[in-house]
């Protein structure tokens, strides 16, 4: 991705986060919702959102109806926020990477031994004669 299409992401997903922080209230996004990234196309015609919902299942799958029930108002205010020749088609989705990283660690924490031995590690040599 070029520069320009990053700083773009970022810019829309400040102001989407702002957008859905301050002028959403949508019921079904009691539930905290960020905007975790924002992968604009090469054309800045359409742009993926997505989405971390801290909550369960239920909680998230309603939290992204929400917002795509949201999306042409969200899209009208990205418009007058942001001074674009062409507003993109925003698509929204449902992020698992904090969800996967959560449960690799829990994995990773299973497999890690609890009590590490000091005689399976030598000691650093550390001398003290400079």
């Amino acid at each position: 991705m070029s520069r320009r299409t990053d700083r773009i992401n970022e810019q829309l997903r400040e102001e989407i986060s702002t957008v859905l922080a301050r002028q959403i209230k949508d019921p079904r996004l009691n539930a905290v919702v960020s905007i975790t990234r924002v992968e604009s196309s090469s054309d800045l015609r359409s742009a993926r959102v997505y989405i971390s919902v801290l909550g369960n299942d239920k909680q998230r799958k309603e939290a992204l109806e929400g917002l795509q029930s949201a999306a042409s108002f969200m899209r009208r205010e990205i418009r007058n926020r942001i001074n674009m020749k062409h507003t993109p088609f925003m698509t929204y989705l449902l992020d698992d990477s904090l969800q996967e990283a959560d449960q690799l660690l829990r994995l990773l924490n299973e497999v890690k031994p609890d009590d590490l031995a000091t005689e399976d590690f030598p000691a650093p040599n550390v001398s003290s004669d400079n």
